[in-house]
């Protein structure tokens, strides 16, 4: 069974639950290092999908020129 990739909508609703919960201090200092490097890789991968789709905006906006 193929699994679903995230989309950046997912991701970022997921860091800002992420950063909810450490500023409603919901968090206990064993989740804090978990969830950071979750958050990290969140962060990573939307700025990787900005990054993707600029490149592509620029290519189709090369190719109307």
């Amino acid at each position: 069974m193929k699994t679903k990739e995230q989309t950046y909508i997912e991701a970022i609703t997921e860091i800002e639950a992420i950063i909810k919960k450490i500023e409603d201090s919901d968090l206990n200092v064993d989740e804090l290092g978990n969830d950071v490097k979750r958050a990290s890789e969140l962060i990573n991968f939307c700025k990787s999908k900005l990054y993707a789709t600029e490149e592509n905006i620029n290519k189709i906006l090369e190719n109307l020129n």
